[in-house]
């Protein structure tokens, strides 16, 4: 495309080039392209709860005791659990250690980060071990490589053009590996994503924060059913990401596993005002797990099973069955699909 403007968002500049993005006023006279890896798309920061402790005597007569609570160690507030108990000192560490948190009373983050124990490796040992990695790449071959390429020309190519790498030319003009090498490495490193210690900062994170909503025009996610999973980091980065775009693509060539809730966090990331609009919301608990099992009900298949006394094959269930949690069967019910695909919304 002429005149393109392209960042390449991947490299220990990331975080320079977002401040310079956020800076600027004007909108681009070209066409500007932005493109991040999924291992750099997901990375962050270590923390760990911060608390303090407070002893406080509680009950009456000789079944009085001291009993010791996590307290805001900013203004000292009782912290509680869900149930607006008080948190018990022993339990902080495993409760606050699920999402980062702030005291409701004054705002203090009840977090802080932590440092990564042990001294970091110099990039030249940390660019080897990746290169060992790599099919028909042995030490002898690696130290070959950076004698002849040189440490920074590698390590750019290995996070921002693994393609490029493998048609690597000398100065003679030959290609550096041949073309059986060449066949089993992009077998390989398709799948492969490397990262020379730049884990110290989410750029998804500055995205979410200092940019408005819709501030990007397109988002294109190549191999998409890998952000499908509940948990997962790149997953919710990738949400993140949508949310700051004003259309978003999904490019895979394996949709889903043959069960509906494949689709179900995938959807969710994409779209989240249409889930909520269609019944799939959290609960009181703020959980997603009745909304993915609706989800499977509605747009899949469960087969329900009943557990009690020995019974006729053909007998329904009734009294003194039981139902256990109910399996999900390898379908996607026609509903699901045109629900979910067609333009027009089905009823």
């Amino acid at each position: 495309m002429p005149e393109a403007r392209v960042w390449i968002l991947n490299g220990p500049d990331t975080l320079r080039k977002l401040l310079q993005l956020r800076a600027m006023q004007r909108p681009p006279s070209v066409p500007e392209f932005f493109i991040m890896g999924r291992v750099r798309m997901r990375m962050g920061f270590n923390w760990k709860p911060a608390f303090i402790t407070r002893k406080l005597v509680v009950g009456e007569g000789d079944e009085r005791q001291r009993v010791a609570y996590a307290a805001c160690p900013k203004c000292g507030g009782l912290l509680t659990r869900g149930d607006d108990e008080p948190l018990p000192a022993f339990l902080a560490p495993i409760e606050l250690n699920t999402t980062r948190r702030a005291c409701p009373a004054c705002g203090e983050r009840l977090w802080s980060l932590v440092y990564r124990i042990g001294q970091a490796k110099p990039q030249a040992d940390m660019l080897r071990e990746a290169l060992t990695q790599i099919p028909t790449i042995g030490d002898k071959t690696a130290h070959r490589l950076v004698t002849a390429f040189g440490e920074e020309l590698l390590t750019g190519m290995l996070e921002d053009n693994v393609f490029e790498f493998i048609n690597l030319m000398d100065t003679d003009g030959d290609l550096f590996f041949n073309d059986r090498q060449a066949r089993r490495m992009e077998r390989v490193m398709a799948s492969m994503e490397f990262s020379f210690g730049q884990g110290g900062y989410q750029p998804t994170e500055f995205i979410k924060r200092q940019l408005p909503q819709g501030y990007f025009g397109l988002l294109v996610v190549d191999e998409g059913h890998e952000y499908k999973n509940e948990g997962s980091a790149q997953g919710q980065a990738m949400g993140v990401l949508a949310r700051k775009c004003k259309k978003t693509l999904l490019l895979t060539g394996t949709l889903m596993g043959s069960y509906a809730d494949d689709l179900f966090y995938l959807l969710w990331r994409l779209n989240p005002r249409a889930m909520i609009e269609d019944g799939f919301g959290y609960s009181a608990r703020s959980s997603l797990g009745p909304a993915a099992m609706q989800f499977m009900r509605e747009h899949g298949v469960l087969k329900d099973i009943y557990k009690g006394p020995r019974a006729p094959p053909t007998a329904r269930p009734g009294a003194g069955t039981s139902p256990i949690a109910p399996p999900r069967a390898r379908v996607s019910g026609p509903r699901g699909s045109c629900a979910t695909w067609c333009p027009a919304r089905c009823s």
